[in-house]
């Protein structure tokens, strides 16, 4: 456990006196996935403003349209055509990279109510005759005014559309970074949506609940990104919103790791005390504002690099369910869903700053093909120390490091760093090879890695599953040298991506998180039912 004085942030917050109790508000939400699962039974046919369009200019045809309606006793059932989605992000991808289908964007077509002025002219009108002719008196027309969540939506839809258009179009000028390069699955459409989200994308940030749980996470430890992102979060003042009118997402700022510190009973292998803390917020927000009961939870997140942070979920079913969950375990076997949740890279801060890690030497002077160096935590790691460990030269295994001998040293020396998982799929060594300019080879099953909705994974790191540790050498050897340094390059164009800052800078670790919400956010509309 880590002490309070790792944490960071204010220790004492001046709350605000909690608001009037507000009526429990029914919305509707609008999921724009192909799957039956994703499908839900709205209340009436929602409104959207206008339909969505495609750019002619791409291969894949327009956005899909429900091929089907129903509307039975107020309930309406939408099925989508899956097999002509828009393609956003990347070639083969749409809003968010997945190995899942992805979500597509679709107009929402409502039943139209017959015209009452087109019924029998005799029973409109006695007086007339059926040889002559009947204009119905002219009605005034009814002009709706829109919400705010309307025009919230209006802007998402734009968004939605200027991503698509940047797809196939030309690069975009930055005063600070232009992405570009095959380290993105599409580096014109990940820049125009980062540029959206500068533009228009809001965060509200619950204010009930006190530290050390809420407002508050640990800055110094494996799990500092739950604190750094807690403290950097409620500081912003470009995407916080103390507006939540004006929100697109709403944040639930506890801290997992605080939870299991403060709450959890150590060793009593009781997650019901954990459990009943999350429900009880949950249900506080959910009484005092109508947002969570509006979208039934899904444009809420929470964040959570603790090993327990997928379980804390289950407290809540529709926590688990509709909301995105911003995890560093991403392990799909065990319900992660990258269409709708966000891969959290696993940061290791032992000083509370990337001082001093950031940073190594050239492919020439990188003389050890691979290294590791850990203990036995879980499945892998045993299976990678029997055939490695002092078995090769070129192969530098290690339970325990020799005395004297430093572990970011090892990490500069050498092409590739090996990160296999521990007893969860997450590995701080990821973004240690990436700070030290080493090709990070992830040893994993079921890992979805950080930010691959937009980055293109393959292009700077080599994936080994588990069953091929034996063959370890053979494929770092078959990497061509010319190959090696391509990669080695790349790695350290993306390293911004990951890297730390106080206050947070453009394009950083802080904001890629933010934008990876945001593309789940762009997967749906909420419509209001009032």
């Amino acid at each position: 456990m880590k002490d309070q004085n790792d944490t960071c942030g204010p220790k004492h917050v001046a709350w605000e006196k909690a608001r009037n109790q507000s009526q429990n508000h029914r919305g509707l939400i609008s999921v724009l996935g192909p799957n039956p699962s994703s499908w839900l039974f709205i209340a009436k046919p929602p409104l959207l403003l206008s339909s969505v369009t495609s750019s002619s200019s791409t291969s894949s045809g327009a956005v899909t349209t429900p091929s089907e309606v129903k509307q039975k006793k107020g309930l309406v059932v939408v099925a989508v055509d899956t097999h002509g989605g828009e393609r956003v992000i990347s070639d083969d991808t749409d809003f968010n990279h997945s190995s899942t289908p992805p979500f597509s964007a679709q107009a929402i077509q409502t039943p139209q109510q017959p015209n009452k002025d087109e019924q029998n002219v005799s029973q409109l009108s006695p007086n007339v005759t059926p040889n002559e002719s009947y204009v119905p008196p002219e009605r005034p027309k009814l002009q709706r005014k829109f919400s705010i969540l309307d025009r919230t939506e209006a802007g998402l839809l734009q968004a939605r559309a200027a991503i698509r258009e940047a797809r196939n179009g030309n690069q975009t000028q930055d005063r600070d970074y232009v992405p570009v390069g095959p380290m993105y699955n599409n580096a014109n459409a990940f820049h125009r949506s980062y540029l959206e989200m500068e533009k228009q994308f809001k965060v509200f940030v619950y204010e009930e609940g006190e530290p050390p749980v809420f407002h508050n996470g640990p800055c110094k430890s494996i799990y500092s990104m739950e604190g750094n992102f807690i403290h950097a979060i409620e500081m912003n003042d470009q995407f916080r919103t103390r507006d939540p009118e004006k929100a697109h997402v709403y944040f639930l700022p506890f801290s997992v790791a605080m939870l299991v510190q403060f709450v959890y009973v150590r060793d009593s292998h009781d997650f019901g005390p954990i459990k009943k803390t999350v429900t009880d917020y949950v249900n506080v927000i959910a009484a005092r504002y109508p947002y969570w009961n509006r979208s039934l939870g899904a444009d809420h997140f929470y964040l959570a690099c603790h090993d327990w942070g997928p379980e804390t979920s289950h407290s809540v079913p529709k926590l688990h369910k509709n909301s995105i969950r911003v995890l560093c375990n991403a392990n799909t076997s065990e319900g992660f869903k990258p269409s709708k949740d966000v891969s959290l890279p696993e940061i290791n801060l032992q000083t509370g700053s990337i001082n001093g890690l950031v940073g190594g030497p050239s492919p020439s002077r990188r003389s050890l093909l691979a290294f590791f160096a850990g203990g036995l935590h879980g499945p892998i790691r045993p299976v990678l120390l029997e055939h490695w460990e002092n078995k090769d030269e070129d192969i530098q295994v290690h339970k325990y490091l020799p005395k004297g001998v430093s572990y970011y040293e090892m990490l500069r020396k050498s092409k590739f760093c090996l990160c296999p998982s521990g007893y969860e799929v997450a590995s701080p060594r990821v973004v240690e090879a990436i700070y030290t300019g080493c090709v990070p080879v992830l040893i994993s099953d079921h890992y979805v890695p950080p930010f691959s909705d937009v980055l293109n994974w393959k292009s700077f790191s080599v994936e080994v599953s588990v069953k091929d540790i034996p063959k370890l050498k053979e494929i770092l050897s078959s990497i061509s040298p010319r190959q090696y340094i391509r990669m080695q390059r790349r790695v350290g164009q993306v390293r911004r991506h990951f890297e730390v800052h106080s206050p947070p800078k453009r394009f950083d670790v802080f904001h890629m998180i933010l934008h990876s919400v945001w593309l789940r956010r762009l997967n749906f509309r909420v419509h209001d039912d009032q």
